[in-house]
């Protein structure tokens, strides 16, 4: 286990990720927090901030009661603030928001009420400095994300096959279409570190088809690698059987029963990695309370499908997996965007 202790070089790294999200000397900034927050990651926050000569200040939240049948894990959904406007609108205030809650505001409830403000959020994935350390965002990571989000704007359909057996048809006309490269510059926006991936949200009834999950992809709600092959049927964006003998097969069985909701089956966003620092295999060098996968999700040529909700297709659940494949092709109307799990020269 890595030692839960402050380290110069950390200080050092987060002033850094910081100074690219434009903070400067005297910024009021917020670090938000609950109280199962990693501390580590609060106090360099605080410290990082400290060393660009921001004002920071902290709001702390306590971790609410746990309303679901299942644990929750990675839905980027935090629903740490509960509503509760006074710290809401400490955050809007803020030219800065470091985001150290267990799962993130990208999809939580408040989050326009705090980019209305103008506030620039970044949220700090739960992860060990170790690993935010390996995977600093540059201005490299950006404009090669920006490039990924252009050709699934442009495009009508992607396709997405392998030699597992993956064929996965998606209209993706329509759908909202992200990136995330670890900073954000331009108030109202937020990012997460790690980054390196871009994705869209399709509009309902837009994919199809079959993803074959083969040993080694990683299901990411249970950080597990796949030891045996886990074969999903999709109809109009719904998972409708979940086919496989093995012990994979049987939790995500489990896992979305567990929901007693339809919406859980659903797709919620697709797309693909493009970190080429993060790594597919660093899950196996870390223990499960060090990480939060962010890192697999955006390694360099995965295919990331997944469950969950949706707005684009008007569909809110806390069921969530996100699947990172290797060794897929993803194709933009008819154009290689990823091929056999490496990125394409067009990517």
């Amino acid at each position: 286990m890595i030692a839960d202790r402050i380290e110069g070089k950390w200080i050092d790294l987060f002033a850094d990720v910081f100074a690219r999200c434009k903070v400067a000397a005297g910024d009021a900034c917020a670090v938000l927090s609950e109280t199962q927050s990693r501390a580590l990651n609060v106090q360099l926050a605080e410290l990082g901030l400290a060393r660009l000569g921001a004002r920071p200040f902290h709001v702390i939240v306590p971790t609410p009661r746990q309303t679901a049948p299942v644990p929750i894990r990675s839905t980027g959904a935090s629903v740490a603030l509960q509503g509760m406007n006074a710290a809401i609108s400490a955050l809007a205030s803020s030219v800065f928001v470091a985001d150290c809650t267990l799962e993130g505001l990208m999809h939580a409830a408040e989050l326009p009420q705090v980019l209305q403000g103008g506030a620039r959020v970044l949220y700090i994935s739960n992860e060990h400095p170790d690993v935010l350390e390996r995977l600093a965002p540059s201005p490299a990571d950006e404009q090669q994300v920006r490039a990924g989000m252009r050709l699934m704007r442009a495009a009508k359909s992607m396709l997405v096959t392998s030699l597992a057996g993956t064929r996965l048809d998606i209209r993706i006309e329509g759908a909202r279409v992200g990136g995330v490269w670890g900073y954000t510059e331009k108030p109202g926006t937020l990012s997460h570190w790690p980054g390196g991936l871009c994705l869209g949200f399709p509009k309902a009834g837009s994919v199809n088809g079959s993803l074959i999950m083969a040993p080694g992809d990683l299901n990411l709600t249970f950080k597990r690698y796949l030891e045996s092959p886990v074969r999903l049927k999709i109809e109009n964006d719904y998972v409708t059987k979940i086919e496989g003998d093995s012990l994979d097969a049987e939790l995500m069985r489990e896992y979305f029963t567990a929901w007693g909701d339809r919406d859980a089956y659903a797709v919620s966003h697709v797309g693909w990695g493009l970190n080429t620092r993060a790594r597919w295999d660093a899950l196996a060098m870390y223990d499960r309370r060090d990480v939060n996968g962010t890192e697999q999700r955006a390694f360099a040529g995965n295919f990331l499908y997944s469950t969950g909700a949706n707005e684009v297709a008007g569909r809110h659940t806390l069921g969530h997996f996100d699947l990172p494949l290797r060794h897929c092709t993803i194709e933009l109307d008819g154009k290689a965007v990823v091929r056999d799990g490496k990125l394409a020269a067009s990517s």
